[in-house]
């Protein structure tokens, strides 16, 4: 089940990496709903997201794939690890750095890198208590999407810049993308 959930999630992902520059000014929470990236959170801000859906969606796009990735690493173990190294194009040496910084200090990794499936995963493995990885996983969150929410405020003229070229060029950058991520994918389902 945990798996069917990852690919489901990953799935959106790459769809949200295709019609992001169409979903961008049309529907920003459906791309937000997709893909929870750092790079949709500031630019979806800039687009003039309701705040309450930015949180809400933010919040649960984030947690669902967090609690997915964990469940996983908790049932399938160090078996996890090896997908994403064979699937997803993550490197060893980075898993197995994000591994040994868990090891020493899960208190601050856990919140540093909510969005990271690796790191999910790796608590999964290690069998981190639920109500100690709720509030670190919970303060995360919020930091990640105050901090974004911050930046996007401060660099909010550079963002509308960037969002009117995005509409304007918004087919081309659909062209591009397909491309992209066909390559990416190509790339790594090789390995």
């Amino acid at each position: 089940m945990a798996i069917a959930a990852f690919v489901i999630l990953v799935v959106c992902t790459n769809i949200a990496a295709v019609v992001w520059a169409r979903l961008l000014t049309s529907s920003p929470e459906l791309l937000l709903a997709l893909s929870s990236r750092n790079r949709y959170l500031a630019l979806t801000l800039g687009a003039d997201i309701n705040r309450v859906a930015y949180w809400a969606i933010g919040c649960a796009r984030l947690a669902l794939a967090f609690g997915v990735c964990h469940v996983a690493g908790r049932a399938y173990g160090d078996h996890i690890l090896r997908v994403f190294t064979r699937y997803l194009g993550v490197e060893e040496e980075s898993i197995e750095r994000l591994r040994s910084a868990f090891d020493r200090a899960d208190w601050a990794i856990v919140p540093i890198f909510v969005g990271s499936n690796i790191v999910a995963a790796i608590s999964g493995i290690q069998r981190t208590a639920a109500t100690r990885l709720a509030f670190l996983v919970a303060f995360g969150l919020v930091a990640r999407l105050a901090l974004l929410q911050l930046l996007a405020n401060l660099f909010a003229d550079q963002l509308d810049s960037l969002i009117g070229y995005v509409q304007k060029y918004s087919w081309w950058i659909v062209g591009a993308s397909v491309l992209f991520v066909a390559l990416t994918n190509m790339r790594n389902t090789r390995r």
